[in-house]
């Protein structure tokens, strides 16, 4: 071997991947986001209302015309199949295929004036969805220099506590059509991968749910993971890498690693088995239920932001071009339903609700004119979303569209308003400069107003 170890100039990736190595073959880039976090400095902003967030994405574009925003005086043509019902707010009426959450909608506040310039790319309204950044029709799949999405500027700028995992994307990495590349929205982008999600991409709904990542390899016991630390303290003392930094940084991911694998706290999260066979019920037992239910324990165990991505790729579940009223009715609204409605519920039962914000958001609305498939195409000049918890004015709704549902009719309102406005609510200030991997600083979310009018 010819010169000294230090001598060697590895990169970050090549040192990750050695670390790899030492702890049982871990993703540690996913794995130890949370040690490299903690080495920035928080952001100095607003009092948060808000500590931690849980995005329901519902990909492919929700109809808002049969879900939050009916036109039951309209033409065949525009209302629909689906009639409406009252809610617990006062007033509002929701999809009669939504009972449940008809019963929880003091606790929300529904913007129904939604708009964006994305008709045809899911990939780019995904992208102004969860980053705030309208880029119009480009499409195409995440890429190096997209802007980060909230969970990585939270992971960054509000760091989590030792030990558990600060930012969390379930159930799938959704694609831009079967097999296409992973969707832009739910990645660091010029932040860098060290603040991408831990992903949990196996079904909770199995009876044989784990998150492999987190887990030991089998055959290997706590007792010979203990001799592996000692060991590679041993090899702290004979490399001396206090010396070193570059080998220091990566001896401290390994220590992390050996943490979050032998941690109550992030081990529990995942035990769906310790839930009540009711609650797991009432969630749903699917696996888009089954991640909302996980989604809150996650919380529950210090992790700041879960996105829980509902489709394996951008033309499936709410893109209903065609069979919309089948699709949602026999399938994506009973889902999406108890899902969303036991979340409410519990995480207000728990004393949670307060702190915790809740998102329901989607790339778009759809037509109002059915088609000739009986579906619903993209429509981006009006569309609704749903926002509870966590600094959100209850019992509220913003906004309001047209008889047929086309066109808001007052208070329009963004995606970089809104993303602006949670940033708010979970304490950064959307024009706080964030830095890429250049160190060249960026705003947050630069043109983008907040929207008073949803805060409490």
């Amino acid at each position: 071997m010819q010169g000294s170890l230090s001598d060697h100039r590895l990169s970050r990736r090549e040192l990750l991947r050695v670390g790899a190595l030492g702890t049982a073959g871990l993703t540690l880039p996913q794995l130890l986001a949370a040690q490299a976090v903690r080495a920035e400095s928080p952001a100095t902003g607003p009092a948060a209302k808000a500590d931690a967030c849980i995005i329901l994405f519902l990909n492919g574009g929700p109809s808002h015309l049969d879900m939050w925003d009916m036109k039951p005086s309209g033409p065949i043509e525009i209302r629909g199949e689906f009639n409406p019902i009252a809610s617990s707010l006062e007033g509002v009426q929701v999809c009669e295929h939504l009972p449940l959450l008809a019963q929880q909608m003091h606790y929300t506040t529904v913007i129904r004036s939604m708009n964006h310039s994305v008709n045809n790319s899911h990939a780019a309204a995904v992208y102004a969805a969860l980053t705030g950044h309208d880029r119009g029709e480009q499409g195409g799949g995440a890429k190096p220099d997209d802007h980060p999405c909230p969970g990585a500027v939270l992971a960054k700028l509000r760091p989590t506590p030792h030990g558990s995992l600060p930012y969390i994307s379930l159930p799938y990495q959704t694609k831009e059509g079967a097999g296409g590349p992973l969707q832009p929205g739910f990645l660091a982008g010029f932040m860098g991968a060290t603040y991408d999600p831990f992903w949990v991409l196996d079904d909770p709904n199995q009876p044989n749910f784990h998150v492999r990542n987190l887990a030991l390899p089998e055959g290997l016991a706590i007792d010979r993971m203990n001799d592996r630390r000692s060991l590679l303290s041993s090899l702290d003392r004979g490399l001396n890498l206090d010396s070193n930094q570059t080998l220091a940084s990566m001896n401290d991911f390994q220590r992390e690693a050996f943490d979050l694998l032998t941690s109550n706290n992030a081990q529990k999260a995942f035990k769906l088995s310790e839930e009540p066979d009711s609650v797991r019920d009432r969630y749903g037992r699917n696996i888009y239920g089954q991640s909302v239910l996980l989604a809150r324990r996650l919380i529950e165990a210090n992790t700041r932001v879960v996105t829980m991505s509902w489709a394996p790729d951008a033309n499936a579940t709410w893109d209903t071009h065609g069979q919309n009223f089948n699709s949602l009715k026999n399938q994506l609204l009973p889902q999406f339903d108890a899902a969303c409605s036991s979340l409410i519920a519990d995480l207000a039962e728990r004393g949670m609700l307060q702190r915790t914000l809740v998102a329901v958001l989607g790339d778009f609305g759809r037509t109002p004119k059915i088609n000739n498939n009986a579906g619903r195409d993209h429509w981006n000049s009006c569309y609704s979303i749903m926002l509870a918890g966590g600094g959100i004015k209850p019992g509220f709704v913003l906004g309001a569209s047209d008889r047929s549902g086309a066109v808001p009719t007052h208070s329009p309102v963004s995606p970089g308003d809104i993303v602006a406005t949670m940033y708010r609510l979970l304490g950064i200030d959307h024009q706080h400069l964030i830095y890429d991997t250049l160190n060249r600083p960026h705003t947050v979310v630069p043109e983008a107003r907040l929207v008073p009018e949803i805060m409490a």
